[in-house]
């Protein structure tokens, strides 16, 4: 062993003074110490140095200690004698604890007392930390514990908890479920380092040694985003400043930098992390922070560099100095043929232990260094493989034990299956899960192959790890279970089993804090489309398994709630999705289920009664969901809501009685009618709707001609081909019209009042809302804004495909040429000239603006230069018909239901009608696929 730093010189005890080498003979020595028996592990804290020996049995301590003038002096080395092996410990100000290989921690007090810490309900330790005057411990399943004092909010408990020391641990639940491989602590502040490089720091900040970007203590775990992908793997604390260490051997240091400690070259304090310059291109393999000084050591040259304070000899270097670069130690020459294992600073003291390579690798494992080596337990292939080989014998109860271990802890299941190609797992965020879906679909592939295995995780899973699971977990890595646990559903649906699971699932998903949904639906943004898809097929078919095999009654309670909320937030992080990975509406149909009519009138009537009331205190009202439904059913939804609308509530007779009176008939309701001249189609239709009230449009349509007194649906149907044939021409001057005279669309300059939009809108209501297709020669972009959804340059390309391509062409276009077309965002649109950026009048197209200028005239042709006159039309539209059912339908839907098939004949249809007016006439199902779905 190799000792530098404060009073050293005599060894620690550890040796008779003969056993001891130095390098120089003043206070700054560094020593080379002959140890007859090797030390395992050691500590140093601010006033103890402790040492595990004899193969784990003895802890040897030495206490710091001050003379009558002061001066600090390391006091006689005392032993304790353990009954169990130790294998780690932690030091801090004057305190000790250790880690015995069974997992149990003990408590040394000044008094060098050892007593074993309680409240941790028999849970296995895996690892220790201790700051001045507190301590963290983490459990085999991923729990968190603190205790000690918590002044600056060290314990991560929040500022409720009480400040003064506490001696009972209790959990840290914000990093529950988080797989961590790492805790540390240091003065008044504590890290925890996760699986895939995310770190998490909490408690005093004033130096700026969370690496947080300001001096405001933390009381509970906060994410350094600044360290996100930086791939992260060791984090060593001082007593005011923090370095990190990475996969590549980088170091980043932070907080005080007041003697040096943080290697920049300056004394100046870090509030975000920085690479220290000075060792790049040296790949470190090992930090260590002492409590005002630093260490670094790369492993391939057996080199090890110091920085900070060093008034006490702890650099290395001879002299009592500080320093604010690294520098080499100044290393024994005796250890040329020793290799250095593992650094260690704590206090004013540096150490390092050696072996020759032989002794090395016979060390134990957990008593080397392990930088970014995983302790943690995950699942795979390989254990299935001797869980299902061991289920039909005698080894099964050993088996059942490790399935309830690893299937109960959500930090187990949130740490395997990590996509380690090119490390990428280090990349997770919310559009990086870090998940190999591929392992998750082999591995419950594989479980499914024995159901005793399955049925075994099938139940831990229900009992105990659902009910273990954090509402509030930080970052994206406490998510993963939630991705994960979907393909043990699928592989239980293939097998028939009940949906029990799937919705006590979706009940674990809904109790997520709503931040922490958001979160958990951009992840699903991310999903691969393969992978979407059989996410949602999940939920779906555990629905519509309910509907099918269920009684009715059953679908309206909370478990179908829940299937039907989680359905819910996938469609919105599907409409969330970048274009290419988005999967089409039509995955979430339910097309195999046939909604009763009888239920989705009840729905309907649900729906309206709770449309005010929040989800969480309603039933289950499938209606909140129309993506699950298919056309049919939104079609009887949208006639259901009409009829309902058309004969009002407070028409029905009432009997007080909830939910009775929903059911009631009420009487015929009123129509409403209009009296028209053929001569005067136009301005009779205009005048009349133009002077009722518009409450009045949503009453059953009668149509009357020329003082015919019959009522008759011919004429209905005869007034609404006639009239939108005379309003769509274009000599009726409302529209313009594509370069084929083929498809409308509204002006950017209009030739007629404002309100003629309005009642074009009612009467295209009026049409859908008495069932009656009309002739609507518009783009698709029509029906996409009466849905709320913004037309695209595809759009375009349908109303004028010279246009879109031009502009397709640009986007094409070799961003190092696009300066040569010497374009401008001026542009001609309706024979209107048009500057698309009023600001910066002739404003170039360059490479970097070329999708802004297209994104801004498209959104111009489709938004901005109709926006008035397509306000109006939309307002008379939904005067007739219910925007939020209107909505139900996509906008190809629409277009069908509203217009029908586009090779309609629409002029043999108007001969025909004309021949005969008194005369029921059908339409031919095979022309209007639309038509056929509403009668």
């Amino acid at each position: 062993m190799i000792s530098w730093g404060e009073d050293c010189r005599n060894g620690f005890g550890l040796v008779k003074p003969g056993g001891l080498d130095t390098t120089k003979t003043d206070i700054s020595c560094v020593n080379l110490i002959h140890l007859k028996s090797k030390i395992q592990a050691l500590s140093a804290g601010n006033s103890v140095v402790a040492f595990i020996r004899n193969n784990g049995r003895l802890v040897s301590v030495a206490r710091i200690q001050e003379d009558l003038d002061g001066r600090r002096f390391t006091g006689k080395l005392k032993s304790v004698t353990c009954k169990e092996r130790i294998r780690a410990l932690s030091c801090g100000d004057s305190h000790a604890v250790l880690l015995s290989e069974e997992g149990r921690v003990l408590c040394l007090d000044k008094a060098n007392i050892l007593s074993p810490l309680g409240n941790l309900c028999n849970r296995q330790v895996t690892q220790v930390a201790c700051g001045d005057q507190h301590s963290i411990l983490l459990t085999q399943d991923g729990q968190v514990f603190t205790w000690g004092q918590n002044t600056s909010g060290q314990l991560g408990l929040g500022w409720g908890e009480p400040r003064d020391m506490s001696m009972s641990p209790k959990p840290l639940k914000s990093l529950s479920g988080i797989p961590l491989v790492q805790i540390t602590a240091g003065g008044d502040h504590s890290f925890a380092l996760s699986l895939s490089g995310a770190v998490f720091g909490w408690g005093k900040n004033t130096a700026g040694q969370l690496g947080l970007g300001d001096t405001t203590n933390r009381c509970a775990p906060a994410p350094v985003v600044c360290l996100n992908l930086k791939k992260t793997v060791l984090i060593s604390c001082g007593g005011e400043h923090t370095a990190v260490l990475t996969k590549g051997g980088v170091v980043f240091t932070f907080g005080s930098g007041h003697y040096g400690q943080l290697g920049h070259n300056s004394l100046r304090d870090e509030l975000r992390p920085r690479v220290v310059g000075q060792l790049c291109g040296s790949k470190v393999t090992q930090i260590a922070c002492g409590r005002h000084h630093t260490l670094a050591f790369v492993g391939p040259s057996n080199k090890m560099y110091s920085f900070g304070r060093g008034e006490q000899g702890q650099l290395g270097n001879g002299v009592k100095i500080d320093q604010s670069v690294p520098l080499p130690v100044q290393l024994p020459d005796q250890i040329d043929d020793q290799k250095i294992e593992h650094i260690f600073a704590g206090g004013n003291h540096s150490f390092a232990l050696c072996s020759l390579g032989q002794e090395s690798e016979e060390r134990p494992n957990n008593l080397r260094s392990s930088v970014g080596k995983v302790t943690q337990q995950a699942i795979d292939e390989e254990i299935i493989d001797k869980w299902i080989s061991e289920c039909d014998s005698k080894s099964w109860k050993k088996g059942q034990k490790e399935i309830t271990k690893m299937f109960s802890s959500a930090s187990c299941l949130n740490g395997s299956f990590l996509d380690k190609s090119c490390d990428k797992h280090y990349q997770t965020s919310p559009k990086q899960s870090g998940l190999d879906y591929s392992l998750v679909q082999g591995a419950f592939r594989k479980l499914a192959k024995k159901g005793k295995v399955l049925t075994e995780v099938e139940a831990v899973v229900q009992h105990t790890l659902l009910r273990s699971l954090y509402e509030e977990p930080i970052g994206v890595e406490g998510l993963r279970v939630y991705l994960v646990l979907p393909e043990l559903l699928r592989v239980l649906h293939k097998q028939h089993r009940r949906t029990d699971l799937t919705e006590a699932v979706a009940a674990a998903i809904l109790r997520l804090h709503p931040d922490k949904l958001q979160v958990l639906g951009d992840c699903w943004s991310s999903l691969k489309p393969s992978v979407m898809t059989k996410h949602i097929g999940v939920w779906k078919k555990a629905l519509s398994g309910i509907l099918r095999n269920e009684h009715i009654l059953r679908t309206r309670d909370t478990g179908i709630k829940h299937l039907l909320q989680v359905l819910g937030h996938l469609h919105r992080a599907n409409q969330k999705s970048v274009e290419t990975q988005t999967v089409p509406d039509s995955t979430f149909c339910m097309e195999e289920v046939h909604f009763n009519p009888i239920f989705l009138e009840e729905d309907v009537k649900l729906w309206r009664l709770w449309s005010k009331q929040d989800v969480d205190q309603t039933p289950a009202i499938f209606c909140r969901y129309p993506f699950l439904m298919n056309l049919q059913s939104k079609i009887n939804v949208f006639n259901i809501n009409a009829a309902l609308t058309k004969n009002p509530p407070n028409n029905r007779q009432r009997t007080g009685m909830w939910p009775f009176d929903m059911f009631l008939v009420a009487a015929p309701a009123p129509f409403f009618e209009l009296r028209l001249n053929r001569a005067s189609l136009i301005e009779d239709t205009f005048h009349q709707l133009s002077v009722a009230y518009h409450s009045t449009f949503k009453r059953s349509l009668v149509v009357y001609f020329d003082e015919d007194v019959k009522l008759t649906d011919v004429y209905k149907r005869d007034f609404f081909l006639h009239l939108f044939d005379k309003l769509l021409v274009p000599e009726s001057g409302m529209f313009m019209y594509n370069d084929t005279n083929t498809l409308a669309w509204f002006p950017a300059m209009p030739r007629v009042e404002e309100k003629h939009y309005f009642l074009f809108g009612v009467l295209c209501g009026m049409a859908l809302y008495n069932n009656n297709m009309v002739h609507l020669p518009f783009p698709m972009a029509f029906f996409k804004k009466l849905v709320n959804i913004n037309p695209s340059l595809e759009d375009l390309r349908e109303f004028s495909p010279i246009e879109a391509g031009s502009l397709q062409y640009i986007l094409d276009y070799p961003d190092d040429d696009v300066e040569n077309m010497d374009m401008t965002f001026s542009v001609m649109w309706g024979d209107v000239a048009v500057e698309l950026d009023p600001k910066e009048t002739g404003k170039l197209v360059t490479s970097a603006n070329k999708k802004e200028f297209v994104d801004t005239y498209v959104n111009y042709i489709f938004n901005q230069s109709v926006e008035v006159v397509f306000e109006e039309f939309r307002k008379g539209f939904f005067k007739v018909c219910d925007k939020d059912v209107v909505e139900f339908f996509q906008p190809e839907e629409l277009r069908g239901v509203m217009v029908g098939k586009e090779n309609f004949d629409w002029e043999t249809l108007k001969q025909t009608l004309c021949m005969k007016e008194s005369t029921m006439l059908g339409i031919p199902t095979s022309s209007h696929s639309g038509r056929c779905l509403r009668n």
